[in-house]
């Protein structure tokens, strides 16, 4: 009897081809992360403002340009996007001398020491449209993004009550973390009592949102409630202290975001809100991903332009302003109104992130303490697909191969 021909071993670049295909295909990794795992780490500042304002000294002609570009944005109102400002010549020209150097593309970060010192170089240089490159989307913070865990010990939580609302829960776990608790109290103590002072309320805000750990922070403001909830709702409100940290009467929303501009660092803080959460077009499409523009919306709290929940119903937010009376304006008012109101990619954001701190107290982890890393959905119309190229380019010469095999 003839025995049928033993088939012939794939070719190794057709193995290679099916290897490399299935890597492709491979699911990403869990959300839980083991406390061991090397994580990356957040980069350093490329060109800090403060190092490109030092070398900038170090130049004859471009330290004359800037301490004179800095007498003219000191003299000169900052202009609002309505406004066109008259600049004058010479002004114009120091300016020009610098569009060379370092100090143009200079960048600061959130939690940098001398954060308002290198926000104040970023805008002598941006500060006025006619002076430079100035556009009112380009954020002054350098767009990094960590990607540290979150380590959680659940199990001391069985203090509180089993049916105990989520923004408890949050609340406790910042209670258990000293730098969280501690910060938490500065702030609390300072919104506190019938004679706050405003000014003192929010810079502890400002303070606790910026060097507390991020997932505490967020899981305090973020916290999801059930929608009949009304006193988990009210907690939530509550975070920020809105009885002394919001103006008790509702100033124009123009008139606020003027008062923003006049300071550096709640002008870098709108700038980059309104970087991160832009929607590009009626079909809601973010300019950015999710955690970014969070990041953005959580910087605002402590400044002039504090935005918070606006009722213990729901979770939309608002600024605390109206736009009564702005007159010719009132279109003006109404878009900047409601770029906190009505913005989809925030409203999304906020969202899914409640959706991830819900399931962090419904899931089965293996073991009471671990370390999660928050995934941010993002935007869709934005994320680049390399692995669709690749997907097409493997596939199809392996096709061929095959075929003729």
């Amino acid at each position: 009897m003839v025995r049928p021909p033993s088939p012939r071993p794939l070719p190794p670049v057709v193995l290679m081809l099916l290897l490399l295909l299935l890597l492709l295909l491979l699911p990403p990794s869990p959300l839980p992360l083991a406390a061991g795992d090397p994580l990356p780490t957040e980069s350093r500042l490329m060109n800090s403002c403060l190092q490109a304002r030092r070398k900038c000294q170090a130049d004859p002609i471009c330290s004359a340009a800037y301490h004179h570009l800095d007498s003219c944005t000191s003299s000169i109102s900052t202009p609002l996007p309505s406004e066109e400002p008259s600049v004058p010549a010479d002004c114009l020209e120091a300016a020009q001398q610098l569009r060379n150097s370092s100090l143009i593309g200079c960048m600061c970060h959130r939690r940098m020491k001398n954060q308002v010192a290198c926000l104040d170089i970023y805008w002598t240089v941006h500060r006025a449209r006619s002076l430079g490159n100035y556009e009112l989307d380009v954020s002054p913070y350098e767009d990094t993004v960590t990607s540290k865990p979150w380590k959680m010990n659940l199990s001391k939580l069985n203090m509180l009550k089993p049916d105990s609302d989520l923004c408890l829960k949050f609340a406790m776990l910042c209670t258990l973390n000293d730098k969280c608790d501690r910060l938490r109290k500065a702030y609390g103590e300072a919104c506190s009592g019938p004679h706050c002072q405003r000014h003192v309320c929010l810079r502890q805000l400002l303070t606790f949102f910026e060097k507390a750990a991020e997932p505490h922070a967020q899981g305090l403001l973020l916290c999801p409630c059930a929608p009949n909830d009304r006193g988990c709702g009210e907690r939530r409100r509550n975070t920020i202290a809105p009885s002394c940290a919001l103006p008790p009467v509702a100033p124009n929303c123009l008139e606020l975001r003027r008062l923003c501009f006049s300071d550096p660092l709640c002008r870098s803080r709108l700038v980059d809100f309104q970087a991160h959460c832009h929607p590009m077009d009626i079909l809601g499409t973010c300019a950015t991903e999710q955690s970014r523009c969070l990041r953005a919306y959580l910087g605002l709290i402590g400044t002039a332009m504090t935005p918070n929940f606006v009722s213990n119903v729901n979770t939309s937010v608002a600024l605390s302003c109206t736009c009564r009376g702005s007159g010719n304006l009132q279109e003006e008012c109404e878009q900047l109104e409601g770029f906190f109101s009505h913005n989809p990619c925030l409203t999304e954001a906020i969202a899914a992130k409640m959706r991830f701190h819900s399931q962090l107290f419904y899931q089965d982890w293996p073991h009471p303490t671990f370390a999660v890393m928050a995934h941010q959905n993002e935007n869709r119309a934005l994320r680049s697909q390399p692995w669709a190229p690749s997907l097409f380019s493997c596939t199809l010469p392996l096709i061929l191969l095959l075929s003729l095999w």
